[in-house]
């Protein structure tokens, strides 16, 4: 049977070095689900894999879209799973590594087919955000999609701008598009969630922070701070900088900040997980249980 090793889990657990382990045990190659490490520009703050490490065993999705492309998760799905079915034709066990929990389900599940947004219906409801504020936002959806108006979080600005730019695209309710139906694989899934106890866990996130600092994380954001308006960058660990950039704030608040946030990340990423009941948990130092999963 052809199987699909998904090990996600929380931002700083230390997916990278067990996932290199699992797939140098398999002779195989790894599917990185990581929705910032994909894109080319963002090295160092999002934690892309060192050199020897890449170069270990085959990687794929890391790195490989400009942060001036517009990608998205369906895109994800469909390309994830033309290079796992390629994959699948010399080995039996691919492995899919990463935190992004939409990308995960995208590939497990599936999603619904969203619509291309112009640049220019993405540019204005941007606009209208910047100049009236969220709750003018919410008001619009409220009239376009009272159905979605009623789930989605109504402080996710980044969700609302979303389901407005379809409903503008469109003509059509962005529920109108979510069947929420699971798609059939012809695969087997197999999923590892890796956990610590919290202490330890942010322990590790923040000293991460600092190394991604040493490393040149303010001069990677410096570089990339002229197109901070671009939907990639919206992401934890630069617009923290590019606040302090503006004067919002000091350095050391800037990466107090991104400590903070990204133990938040780390949160909300558990509660999503929590919610899939197909998922066997495991510390990153337990191997030898995980293989034995499979083997």
């Amino acid at each position: 049977m052809k199987t699909l090793l998904v090990l996600l889990g929380p931002t700083g657990v230390g997916k990278t070095d067990l996932s290199i382990e699992l797939a140098k045990h398999y002779r195989t190659s790894i599917i990185s689900c990581d929705s910032r490490q994909i894109y080319k520009e963002m090295y160092i703050g999002t934690a892309v894999p060192e050199r020897e490490q890449l170069e270990a065993v085959p990687h794929f999705f890391i790195q490989t879209v400009s942060v001036r492309d517009y990608f998205n998760c369906w895109e994800f799905e469909q390309q994830a799973l033309a290079k796992i079915r390629e994959l699948f034709e010399e080995t039996d066990v691919v492995i899919m590594a990463g935190g992004s929990m939409m990308y995960i389900d995208a590939v497990c599940k599936g999603i619904d087919e969203m619509p291309t947004i112009d640049d220019d219906v993405r540019a204005s409801v941007k606009e209208m955000f910047e100049r009236d504020g969220i709750e003018v936002l919410r008001l619009l959806l409220k009239k376009l999609d009272p159905e979605w108006y009623t789930q989605v979080d109504l402080k996710n600005a980044k969700r609302i701008m979303h389901a407005l730019e379809v409903c503008l695209m469109t003509g059509k309710p962005y529920s109108s598009f979510l069947t929420r139906s699971v798609k059939e694989r012809e695969f087997y899934i197999v999923k590892i969630g890796l956990n610590r106890e919290r202490e330890e866990l942010f322990d590790r996130i923040n000293r991460r922070v600092d190394l991604m600092v040493e490393a040149g994380m303010e001069e990677e954001a410096r570089l990339l701070y002229p197109l901070r308006h671009l939907n990639a960058l919206n992401t934890v660990g630069y617009k923290e900088w590019f606040d302090y950039f503006d004067g919002k704030f000091d350095r050391e608040e800037a990466i107090r900040l991104i400590k903070r946030n990204t133990r938040r990340y780390a949160k909300k990423q558990l509660t999503w997980y929590r919610n899939d009941p197909d998922i066997r948990w495991y510390h990153p130092s337990q191997e030898t249980e995980i293989l034995s999963i499979l083997d």
